[in-house]
């Protein structure tokens, strides 16, 4: 079950990375700080779909967990306070809704595998009689 989790997990984290280097590419590179910004989220997030689909620790999930609210925080903010001076409108159709739902699931899924395990720290085995 875990190893389904973890490719959830990273599944996840591609997609959103996919959609945040797609517009990255196609126009946000030129937005201070936004654009490098987009380029961050989109290496952090392949490099831990990468090492979490592969059996990292656990701790790999927490960051994910913590990316993933971080890019959903910064796409509320960005359409409604701004964020450093930039503010959109509206959903960005197709990679707005996109990215929030794989942001989302990645968050859900961290959260649920967390919970499941009781904390991001390995359990110690001990043997049983």
């Amino acid at each position: 079950m875990t190893r389904i989790v973890n490719f959830g997990i990273a599944a996840g984290l591609l997609v959103g990375a996919a959609s945040h280097g797609y517009l990255y590419l196609h126009g946000y590179r030129y937005i201070p700080a936004i654009g490098p910004g987009f380029l961050v989220l989109t290496s952090v997030s392949v490099a831990l779909a990468i090492l979490i689909a592969l059996g990292g620790p656990g701790w790999l999930r927490v960051v994910a967990l913590l990316v993933s609210l971080g890019a959903l925080g910064a796409f509320v903010m960005s359409r409604t306070v701004g964020v450093m001076g930039f503010v959109e409108r509206g959903w960005a159709a197709p990679h707005g809704p996109i990215s929030v739902l794989a942001e989302a699931i990645t968050v859900v899924l961290c959260g649920w595998s967390l919970l499941r395990r009781g904390s991001a720290a390995p359990r110690s085995r001990t043997a049983t009689s």
